[in-house]
């Protein structure tokens, strides 16, 4: 018997990373799950993983910054299931392009809050009257350690993160009594294909100015540096009934980066 058997979760971004780790420990939990994803080749393969190990899961192609898309997402995820117990909102993410206040381009401003912090606000919007109608829930947002303190070349994913632990500690007063619990995880470095990416081509020599930033924080926290299930398993903590006193809380998973530096 699994924790999450008879449960129905939603995850966004769920085609790589850390919501396609915490979609295959739900399902291998008993979670029937919901892929949200806008890649349809990923979606699609996170979804056929989990069925070939014998689980019960739906790819539904979403933008998250579309409403009507977020909107039909759920629809489709609550005609196919019957319910909803469990939101993850793990889409977005920062761009190489992002800078200090004074220089960086108004169009990334544009991308990013869209993605991370619109996409947070509309999952949120159409999907917390779906737990609510399932008898009560948990919300679990994606935040990051550059919500909690400044990061140099990062002002505008910073605001971002920042605005989504806002939202989440807004949320967990507001349906507290409906039986809904809102919580968001802060995480520092997490060796995703996307993160990986960032340092490709990348000088050991000669890095860039946040580049170097990064490496010198490593070499400060050497167990600050995660993988996608470090995170997905404080998801599955925070969606399951062991962390019941637990609302609008920012877990931060970054070896102590945010505490300390």
């Amino acid at each position: 018997m699994g924790a999450f058997d008879g449960k129905v979760a939603f995850l966004t971004g769920a085609g790589s990373g850390i919501a396609r780790a915490a979609a295959k420990m739900l399902a291998a939990e008993g979670a029937r799950v919901v892929i949200a994803e806008i890649k349809p080749e990923l979606g699609a393969a996170t979804e056929r993983v989990i069925r070939d190990a014998g689980g019960d899961a739906l790819f539904v192609p979403t933008d998250v910054t579309d409403e009507d898309s977020v909107r039909n997402a759920f629809r489709q995820a609550v005609e196919r299931y019957g319910r909803l117990d469990i939101l993850h909102n793990c889409a977005g993410g920062s761009i190489p392009q992002d800078n200090v206040v004074t220089e960086v381009d108004m169009s990334v401003w544009d991308h990013t809050i869209n993605l991370d912090l619109k996409g947070t606000f509309l999952c949120c919007r159409h999907g917390i009257p779906a737990i609510i109608k399932s008898g009560g829930g948990a919300v679990v947002n994606m935040t990051s350690w550059a919500g909690l303190v400044g990061i140099p070349w990062r002002n505008v994913y910073s605001t971002a993160k920042g605005g989504i632990i806002s939202l989440t500690k807004t949320l967990a007063g507001e349906f507290a009594k409906q039986n809904v619990r809102v919580n968001a995880i802060a995480p520092g470095a997490i060796r995703t294909e996307r993160s990986k990416r960032k340092y490709e081509g990348v000088s050991p020599q000669n890095p860039p100015p946040h580049i170097e930033y990064r490496l010198r924080l490593a070499e400060r926290y050497p167990f600050s540096i995660g993988e996608p299930e470090d995170v997905a398993h404080i998801v599955l903590f925070l969606a399951s009934e062991k962390s019941r006193l637990i609302n609008g809380a920012v877990i931060a998973a970054d070896g102590g980066r945010s505490a300390y530096l």
